[in-house]
């Protein structure tokens, strides 16, 4: 059985900063309030005719990881492109890259896991290289949040934490015998708290006419729902878990750990699992404070960062862990 391992990163975020100042002046809230609750002070908004979309920006990142892993388009085989804020409802976000990008007629598939969607994408990658069916996976993860936020004092609560952007890595065959590559994924899911956080509407059995005339103002379906102290309580013991979960699988302990990245959700759950783990800020990687929570986007962009800043080198063990709506959550264990 074969091994993979990253070859290649990349990112791309929207050049418009929007700052919590910014934020304040459509919404009842302040610098004060959203540092406080989530560590963020700023975060990328597409802008309408900036020529960003989601696909676009994930192909962006795209060409950057493909470019320094040291291949061509025409090297990767499958694509894996994970969103909840796909260019349209259908088809997914994957095609549009494979046509962006004037790829053959390879596979794309869409994974629609949300926040822990890169880190289900990479799974997946992994199993393909290891069965021998593909040698080069491009995983992306983009998303376009600033297009359906409520912008008002009435969605404050979520509208003040996402952000836009793009991330990717490509994951290849491992042609080193040094035990480097993807030591292992784990992945699990709680579809009993779906509804914690969520986005209900518009769907198949009820349409944007249905759900305005049927819902009062305050309580609009078509804009994003979270229960933000359930879903904290929920994702600083889920990130606890699947991290432990990774390291007991290899026989590691968490002082082995030389780089955490987790998914960007809040700071301050970062900061609680930092603590857990009595981990050092030299081996935490958190950039939420500039792009607030990018969703699919987020591992990928940081892990990219990192990796730019030289805080990732070789044969170091890297984490990388994610919770979110679904409840979905899972890690990977890496040794770069």
């Amino acid at each position: 059985m074969y091994t993979s391992r990253i070859t290649g990163v990349g990112s791309y975020v929207p050049e418009t900063i929007v700052t919590n100042d910014d934020l304040s002046k459509l919404m009842d809230t302040n610098d004060a309030w959203i540092q406080e609750r989530t560590g963020i002070k700023e975060r990328r908004h597409i802008q309408k005719g900036d020529g960003n979309s989601t696909s676009s920006m994930g192909v962006k990142a795209a060409e950057i990881a493909i470019k320094r892993a040291n291949l061509t388009k025409d090297a990767i085989d499958l694509i894996i492109f994970a969103t909840l804020s796909p260019d349209m409802y259908f088809p997914g976000g994957g095609v549009r890259v494979q046509d962006m990008m004037g790829m053959s007629t390879i596979p794309a598939l869409d994974v629609r896991n949300q926040c822990s969607g890169f880190v289900y994408g990479l799974s997946v990658a992994d199993q393909f290289i290891k069965t021998g069916m593909y040698t080069n996976v491009l995983i992306i993860g983009s998303e376009n949040h600033s297009g359906g936020l409520d912008m008002t004092t009435r969605g404050r609560s979520v509208s003040v934490i996402f952000g836009d952007g793009a991330g990717a890595v490509v994951l290849s065959r491992n042609e080193k015998e040094d035990g480097s590559g993807i030591l292992s994924t784990h992945l699990h899911s709680e579809g009993a708290h779906a509804k914690e956080l969520c986005l209900e509407g518009p769907n198949t059995g009820a349409w944007v006419p249905e759900l305005m005339e049927s819902n009062p103002q305050e309580n609009i379906p078509y804009f994003p729902y979270m229960n933000g102290q359930f879903v904290f309580k929920h994702a600083v013991s889920r990130f606890s878990e699947v991290i432990l979960e990774g390291l007991q699988a290899n026989a590691l302990q968490a002082s082995d750990i030389d780089m955490l990245i987790p998914h960007q959700a809040n700071l301050r759950i970062s900061q609680f699992v930092q603590k857990k783990f009595q981990l050092s800020d030299d081996q935490v990687y958190n950039n939420i404070q500039r792009y607030g929570n990018t969703t699919a986007a987020s591992i990928p962009i940081a892990l990219a960062e990192a990796w730019e800043e030289g805080k990732i080198k070789e044969g170091d063990l890297v984490v990388l862990a994610a919770f979110g709506s679904g409840f979905t959550w899972g890690s990977a264990m890496i040794k770069w």
